[in-house]
């Protein structure tokens, strides 16, 4: 199946980290966000991408053009440097579409951008690149096929901390930490038949009209994780990643296991 994933936006809150750097290509330990999920799905079998850019689409591209397989791979180096041999490798066997899909567009823009790529397509997969997950893919694609819905997203528990506050006359009457509740939120990692650009309009959100308008017919399915989990919003979650990734193998990487 192909893959389709947002690597267009702006990615503001992370801006302080290096304003030459798209959101997609900040680095946990060696390799960009976007690597180790493509690296996930890849693992999964699934290695035919589609990249939706926009912002700093050429720092995305240079990458790729300029990849060193040695950086994240075990090879025997010979002849002074002159000759190299890897004893295993990364991307060989990936094929990816590089699309620009505008600097401003709105992810569901983006997606109708790239409709043409998915031609023939009955299912596909469609991803933020801020995410990382353990997520058991293969159980998740099984049960949409047995749905028969027309589009599915992955849900999680909020994992920060803040409270919804109830108010009257001016005082607050309660407080409820998000994460004691029953509420789940939005985890990306979608999938669709191809007929889910019948629900999507030009211009739009992902997430905004197209999704209530399956929700009023009653295809949208919710698919529950409660494993690992992880969005890099802000340096500080930059950090947090970092910090799994040095400490060993990280949830995310499943495809060491």
């Amino acid at each position: 199946m192909k893959v389709v994933l947002f690597a267009g936006g702006l990615g503001t809150r992370l801006r302080d980290y290096d304003e030459n750097v798209p959101k997609p290509m900040v680095t946990i330990g060696y390799r960009p966000i976007m690597w180790h999920l493509m690296k996930y799905y890849a693992h999964h079998g699934h290695t035919d991408f589609i990249l939706c850019l926009g912002y700093k689409a050429d720092v995305i591209k240079k990458y790729f053009l300029e990849y060193n397989e040695c950086l994240s791979n075990n090879f025997v180096l010979a002849g002074g440097g002159a000759k190299i041999e890897l004893l295993n490798s990364d991307i060989h066997d990936w094929r990816i579409t590089f699309v620009d899909t505008g600097a401003a567009s709105p992810i569901g823009e983006r997606l109708r951008r790239v409709r043409q790529h998915l031609a023939g397509e009955e299912l596909f997969f469609a991803n933020y690149t801020d995410c990382l997950t353990d997520l058991d893919l293969n159980a998740y694609l099984a049960h949409f096929r047995a749905s028969g819905k027309i589009a599915a997203m992955v849900t999680v528990p909020p994992n920060v901390s803040f409270h919804y506050v109830a108010a009257q006359g001016g005082l607050v009457t309660s407080l409820t930490d998000v994460r004691a509740t029953q509420l789940r939120v939005n985890g990306g990692f979608f999938v669709f038949r191809n007929e889910f650009f019948d629900f999507l309009g030009e211009g739009e959100e992902l997430v905004d009209a197209p999704f209530h308008r399956l929700i009023a017919k009653q295809q949208l399915l919710a698919y529950e994780h409660n494993g690992f989990w992880k969005a890099m919003d802000t340096f500080k979650d930059k950090e947090q990643l970092d910090e799994l990734m040095a400490h060993g193998t990280p949830p995310w990487e499943v495809w060491r296991r």
